[in-house]
């Protein structure tokens, strides 16, 4: 049988003009062209849905983690205001020749502004430990009544330490709320500083609470770690709060702090990656960069300096002005509703119900506005007659 076997084979192989190997090697390529073309085509097919579904399930995500996340509003100003019982006071405050608030503005760092304002006293710093801590010491030495200069250094350094010992408490209890375990103690005293620093008027820990929160929800949805995208989401404004200042940008300087205290790698790119200062290795990074901008550019959660706000209105109201037969154009409801009063003679009913909608479209495509805002075209026409 194997004789016959062989015989054939050889018989096969004149026939066909071909070795019995090379005849192997064309059937193995023709079904490997075939096999790429079927797979091809199924990749072609599963890209295809991919990218139909892959929108609305990158929004269903968002859209998911802003709802699973708690708001909140903080303000925080550069000044602080300490109420006094009676203008009695602001006399033993000051002292002899003034001695006695200067030792308080020497040993705190602090602007001390006693004016006409009744039963005040303003504290300016732009650091706000500092402020707190000169708020808290006025408040000892005006209820223990004994003010002087030596008594006032005192008090000054028992406040710091007590600031210390609650800044580390701090840290240590939003990292005991977030369930994240084994940060450095430097790295925990600089989240209880957080505290007391703001950005744009959001306060700082609350928007790094928020930004963990939400990172660590959708990082849960796409499958990755939840608890490392959480502790990057806490540490990603770390390079805000160092008490000696750096020339570098506070994404990179927090990346240095994070890695200085053996922080993970992918929490440590994550930090340094957030403002795009630094390569994404990492699949948490633009989730922290994602989460981050989510935070920061909600409606209220930064609140616009005057200057800004004061800026936006005028812009608002010129452009409105900026159409023909437009009289007046006036922002009402801190810059929430548009009012365009148009003059009746050059604009009829119908083109002013098409000017309220190319009005807000404009304001849609040229500026940058939180919430919403309403346009409302007010056409009026007057019949005046004297009668004599």
């Amino acid at each position: 049988m194997d004789k016959q076997h062989e015989t054939m084979v050889k018989t096969l192989e004149k026939a066909a003009n071909m070795s019995a190997a090379d005849a192997k090697t064309q059937l193995i390529e023709s079904l490997k062209a075939e096999a790429s073309s079927v797979a091809s085509s199924h990749i072609k097919t599963i890209m295809d849905e991919a990218k139909l579904t892959a929108n609305k399930e990158a929004k269903k995500i968002i859209i998911q983690t802003i709802q699973r996340t708690a708001q909140e509003h903080a303000i925080e100003n550069s000044i602080s205001s300490f109420q006094l019982e009676s203008d009695e006071l602001k006399g033993q405050i000051i002292g002899r020749e003034g001695r006695n608030i200067r030792a308080l503005e020497a040993a705190t760092g602090v602007e001390f502004i006693v004016d006409d304002t009744p039963d005040t006293i303003i504290l300016s710093c732009f650091d706000p430990v500092r402020r707190e801590i000169a708020r808290l010491s006025l408040q000892r030495l005006v209820t223990d009544g004994r003010i002087h200069p030596a008594r006032v250094e005192e008090v000054v350094e028992k406040t710091k330490k007590q600031m210390e010992d609650q800044i580390v408490e701090i840290g240590e209890r939003t990292c005991v709320e977030l369930g994240i375990h084994g940060l450095h103690p430097e790295l925990i005293r600089m989240v209880g500083r957080m505290r007391y620093r703001s950005s744009y008027g959001q306060n700082l820990l609350h928007h790094s609470k928020e930004v963990a929160n939400m990172s660590a929800v959708m990082a849960a949805e796409l499958g990755l770690n939840p608890k490392l995208a959480k502790r990057a989401g806490l540490l990603h404004d770390i390079g805000k709060v160092p008490e000696i200042e750096q020339e570098l940008s506070h994404a990179l300087l927090g990346a240095k702090l994070a890695e200085q205290y053996n922080e993970h790698p992918s929490v440590v790119n994550a930090i340094g990656a957030h403002h795009d200062e630094m390569e994404m290795k990492f699949v948490i990074s633009p989730i922290i960069q994602i989460c981050d901008s989510i935070s920061g550019a909600r409606p209220g959660a930064r609140r616009d300096t005057y200057n800004q706000y004061m800026q936006r209105i005028k812009d608002l109201e010129n452009l409105a002005q900026s159409f023909e037969g437009v009289e007046k154009a006036f922002a009402v409801q801190a810059g929430r509703e548009l009012r365009v009063i148009v003059e009746a003679g050059k604009v009829d009913d119908k083109l002013a119900e098409q000017m309220s909608f190319e009005i807000s479209q404009k304001i849609m495509n040229e500026m940058q506005y939180p919430g919403q805002i309403r346009v409302t075209v007010i056409r009026e026409t007057r019949a005046v007659n004297i009668a004599r």
